[in-house]
């Protein structure tokens, strides 16, 4: 009779169970993806930054080519960003094909990525334990959590919010497998695991995560029949068995894990321009370190940064004591209550293993730590607080409905400082002053600011915050810092020279190659000041350096050429041009070098006026025909071809933009040339075309 009660009193709505039931998940989903697009909607309005979206997106031409077999291709098999993730590659690909540059598209799809894992979270939560609400706050809180916001906000981090999707369709397809074993299903998990990996290699402790969950929520590690009865020795037979059935069922994903550690390590130390390692107690101070901010900051996410400075060797040993004591204390309570709470066991260990990869151990960068590796790991503490949360306050009603409240509380406070650290990524301007507003000695967000001021040309600015980025890293003597001592010393030089203080430049150059031998970029540049100044063979000199160093640097190519063909070698300087051209199709300027010399040179074995005319065309469509230099190489490939009203035209085109430019040379050059053409004589001086 209690159970008729019970059936009958289920319904006051009127509405069968599944019905309810179906209706209520449709709302949560709702509100999930409500409030992941309050707090992330905004970026749809943001810029791309000058921190790793260039490289990922604005200025690689891969990337910008849209989605194409060939740049399929080379997402497989060529490392992108100094990383192997070809479908995170892929993805940038396909939203260049999509939006073009506009970063509010690629911004877009950062968010609905974002929100499809938070979704998918909640599903997983559900299926695995039945708790729905529990399941709902700890997605909402991995929706709105404002450590997640580098991870949605930034384009670069693509990586992250894309293998967050395959990682949970992954636990989808575990949750199915552990409940029927099959090898179809097993392929599946397989599979959307290599997936994650090709998305970030991060993931490569999600094996690891597999095992917790078998351990609770799944129950794995328990034997599905009863063993009442039966000698002891037996069920302890069983129980090892079952266990290491477990722990083989991963070796295949382990060995995927593996593959990607192995392509990861041996990407990065190939890079061009690879960073040194710290000394390992540093790293391994840090480590502990960050292990317990990482835990603070979820608390109280206050104060975030996109950069914050390595500690080096300033972290107190009374710190690092005291944050291994924390991280023991916690793992010594989550072990001897895993069994009346097993949830602090698996939420605990989630969160310690998913973080080894990138708890700064192996360094990578110059950060102390980052918000963005808080994203997947941080599922593993909301659980442990979630679940000991209801379980502390089940006992009685009242604390229920306080619990409730106090989760609607912390969910609609995070959401609000989400959303108010979403809004210093408008702009690299807003996300760099923040950053310099929050931490302390950030000398990256000083060479960043000064990046930003120089493509601004406010030089005296980005003077001001490089000399002051050097001035912080002068107290950093130890050779992992060499790399970006020696980029700031470039951007430091490249901000003098176009200020016209070229001998300063040459000082900083020079301290740039001191720091570091091999830095292709310092000849590179020092080449371009030299080249100006008139001193061309040492300019030669130092992009032949560069070549040594990059043979495929196709800018030092193009500098040759023009160095050759300052002193006359004509032929030289044509096939340093044309393996320009070869490595960077889309740089007009070989392809205006060659027209050039193809159109006015006095040695008619060299000249080739049909050539030029097709290499100065595709030079000014790639142009958008905004530079007077190129039309009046167009104007003299016509007239080399005897198309002299053509040449007058575009003559007299590039003179209205020189004038308005107020380039009064260039216009001069112009109207002889004109004269020139009015009288049917094409150019025969070579001026070399920068």
């Amino acid at each position: 009779m209690n159970n008729n009660k019970r059936q009958f009193g289920a319904r006051p709505s009127g509405l069968p169970r599944g019905v309810r039931s179906r209706s209520i998940t449709i709302v949560i989903y709702l509100f999930l993806a409500a409030i992941s697009l309050a707090v992330f909607g905004q970026t749809i309005r943001y810029d791309f930054v000058n921190f790793d979206d260039d490289v990922y997106v604005y200025n690689a031409p891969a990337i910008q080519a849209g989605l194409t077999a060939k740049g399929i291709a080379l997402a497989f098999t060529s490392p992108h960003a100094r990383n192997w993730h070809p479908l995170a590659t892929i993805s940038h690909m396909l939203d260049c094909q999509l939006y073009g540059l506009n970063a509010g598209g690629h911004h877009a799809t950062n968010v609905v990525l974002h929100t499809i894992a938070v979704l998918l979270l909640f599903r997983v939560l559900r299926q695995m334990t039945g708790a729905v609400w529990k399941s709902v706050v700890v997605a909402a809180l991995f929706a709105v959590h404002p450590l997640h916001v580098e991870s949605v906000a930034w384009v670069s981090e693509r990586k992250d919010v894309l293998s967050a999707v395959f990682f949970l369709l992954m636990l989808d397809a575990y949750v199915r497998y552990a409940r029927a074993a099959s090898m179809t299903r097993y392929l599946a998990v397989a599979v959307l695991f290599a997936a994650a990996l090709m998305s970030k290699p991060m993931l490569v402790s999600a094996p690891v995560v597999l095992l917790l969950l078998d351990y609770w929520p799944l129950h794995r590690f328990e034997h599905p029949s009863s063993t009442r009865g039966k000698v002891k020795i037996v069920k302890s037979t069983n129980q090892r068995r079952l266990i290491r059935r477990l722990f083989l069922e991963k070796i295949p994903l382990l060995v995927l894990s593996a593959g990607s550690c192995v392509i990861t390590f041996v990407l990065q130390k190939r890079a061009t321009g690879a960073i040194a390692p710290l000394p390992f107690l540093w790293r391994v101070q840090n480590a502990f370190a960050s292990y317990v901010i990482y835990v603070w900051k979820t608390l109280w996410p206050t104060r975030l940064a996109v950069f914050y400075p390595h500690p080096n060797n300033t972290l107190a040993i009374w710190e690092v004591i005291l944050a291994i004591g924390f991280l023991l204390a916690i793992t010594v309570v989550a072990i001897v209550f895993r069994r009346e709470r097993p949830y602090l066991f698996t939420g605990w260990f989630w969160y310690l293993s998913m973080l080894v990869p990138v708890i700064g151990l192996v360094q990578v960068g110059e950060q102390g730590h980052a918000d963005r590796y808080t994203y997947l790991p941080h599922i593993g503490l909301f659980l442990l607080a979630v679940w000991l949360a209801a379980d502390v306050t089940a006992v009685r009603q009242s604390r229920s409905r306080f619990a409730l409240a106090t989760a609607v509380v912390i969910i609609v406070a995070m959401a609000w400082a989400a959303f108010i650290q979403t809004s210093y990524w408008r702009n690299s301007e807003t996300l760099w002053t923040h950053a310099l507003a929050v931490t302390s000695d950030n000398d990256f967000a000083h060479n960043n600011l000064g990046y930003l001021c120089v493509d601004r040309g406010e030089l005296d600015k980005a003077i001001s915050h490089f000399e002051t980025a050097l001035r912080i890293r002068s107290s950093r003597r130890d050779t992992h810092y060499n790399v970006g001592s020696a980029f700031v010393q470039i951007n430091l030089a490249d901000a003098l020279a176009r200020k016209g203080q070229s001998d300063e430049a040459m000082v900083h150059y020079e301290e740039a190659i001191k720091l570091e031998p091999n830095y292709a970029d310092a000849y590179y540049n020092r080449g371009n000041v030299l080249f100006a100044k008139g001193r061309i063979d040492e300019a030669i000199a130092d992009w032949e350096k560069t070549l040594q160093i990059q043979p495929n640097d196709a800018d030092a190519h193009t500098g040759l050429g023009n160095a050759l063909l300052r002193q006359g070698s004509l032929k030289e300087a044509i096939a340093h041009y044309e393996k320009a051209l070869a490595l960077a199709p889309k740089d007009p300027h070989s392809r205006i070098n060659i027209a050039w010399v193809l159109a006015t040179s006095s040695d008619a074995s060299i000249r080739d006026g049909a050539r030029a005319v097709e290499f100065a065309r595709k030079a000014v469509e790639l142009s958008n025909s905004g530079d007077p230099k190129f039309l009046r190489t167009l104007a003299a490939a016509y007239a080399e071809t005897g198309q002299f009203s053509q040449a007058i035209a575009a003559a007299r085109q590039g003179l209205a933009i020189a004038a308005s430019e107020g380039d009064f040379p260039l216009a001069n050059l112009l109207q002889g040339d004109i004269a020139l053409y009015r009288e049917h004589v094409p150019i025969r001086k070579i001026y070399p075309m920068n």
